[in-house]
């Protein structure tokens, strides 16, 4: 029962079928077309659910409907701001570096779109599964900085130049307690492919068997992811109330589209994750050995337990942006230098103890 659903199976009917009729240089192109064709497909709608999902929590909080004209439930809201965004006039600002200004937006949506195709959805359901995974998924992400920085610089407008130089700082900043985090799993697994990781826990998820320091480690990394993804409140590269929209203040139409998808997708991102290392990934909830129990929950769909725990993570990093007040600059990186690296560092030494001891489940 612990691999009720495995994907690879179907993957590698396709692959056979494709095989038996084609040279393997169409087979490999037709496999890429495909899965970016799939992954293309799934960024744009899990997007604009997400801008969606998004409007409904602030609602939710602040007391009031949301989005409730177009369509049922306002469901169709953001097809139709969408729609609006690609009809709008596409400007550039008058002494724009034209090249790197219209060039930015596809670097920081191309960087959130290829890490997402190194997630493991389900077994055997992930565009690749690369044995230094977790590694690849922190430097692929590392490149949106440079189109935030470009955005920023090419703008030729102080507002997006003060955003973008913000945004480096703080993403750079907190990248460290991000990778420091991870790495308390990969001790604790002993290996950085996300489908080894999301294995290791069949018998219990980490946040569980890595005791409080695995907690310790998950908490360190939504503070530092949200922030990672400039989401409120450490949205100081886009602070309405200094900079009107940091370092996508002079973009419109589809070109400020991508940097808002590509936010949204951050946001996913992370929480996969999160859900990935910390939350046992596509691996159902077992009891300890209570077995009827455990039979049932290995019945459900593995994408259901990964997609479910995932979108719970991100109503945790919606209530951080609604909740709390955001920070000013100086606080921020205050956060990050004297406290959350510290403490994230102190946490891989009592890990890496508690590893070389045996004391983990």
């Amino acid at each position: 029962m612990k691999f009720l659903y495995d994907f690879s199976i179907l993957t590698n009917s396709i692959h056979q079928m494709l095989a038996a009729s084609l040279s393997p240089l169409w087979v490999f192109i037709i496999e890429l077309v495909l899965v970016g064709l799939v992954f293309l497909g799934f960024y744009a709608i899990l997007g604009l659910f997400l801008v969606y999902l998004e409007r409904r929590v602030c609602a939710f909080i602040q007391n009031r409907l949301g989005p409730n004209r177009v369509g049922p439930q306002g469901i169709f809201q953001t097809i139709a701001d969408l729609v609006k965004l690609l009809f709008k006039e596409l400007f550039v600002v008058r002494k724009a570096d034209k090249i790197l200004f219209n060039l930015a937006p596809f670097i920081v949506i191309i960087a959130s779109l290829m890490a997402i195709g190194a997630i493991p959805y389900a077994k055997g359901l992930h565009a690749i599964d690369l044995n230094i995974g977790v590694f690849y998924i922190l430097a692929v992400t590392s490149l949106g900085v440079v189109g935030i920085l470009l955005a920023g610089w090419s703008s030729n407008s102080k507002y997006s130049l003060l955003g973008a130089m913000r945004s480096g700082a703080q993403i750079i900043s907190y990248e460290l307690s991000v990778g420091l985090s991870l790495l308390a799993v990969i001790i604790f697994s002993g290996s950085m492919q996300l489908s080894t990781i999301v294995e290791s826990q069949a018998n219990g998820w980490w946040i569980f068997k890595g005791h409080i320091p695995a907690f310790f480690a998950f908490v360190i990394f939504l503070i530092a992811a949200t922030a990672e993804t400039n989401r409120g409140p450490f949205d100081l590269a886009e602070a309405e109330s200094e900079l009107t929209a940091g370092f996508h203040t002079e973009y419109t139409g589809i070109r400020f589209a991508f940097f808002f998808l590509a936010e949204y997708m951050n946001m996913f991102l992370a929480a996969a994750l999160a859900t990935t290392v910390f939350l046992g990934g596509w691996m159902p909830f077992h009891f300890f050995d209570f077995s009827g129990f455990n039979y049932v929950m290995d019945f459900i769909p593995p994408f259901v337990w990964f997609f479910g725990k995932t979108f719970v993570v991100i109503y945790i990093i919606m209530l951080f942006k609604w909740t709390f007040p955001r920070l000013r600059i100086d606080q921020l990186l205050t956060l990050e230098w004297k406290y959350l690296l510290p403490l994230n560092l102190l946490n891989i030494i009592v890990i890496a103890f508690i590893v070389l001891m045996g004391w983990h489940f």
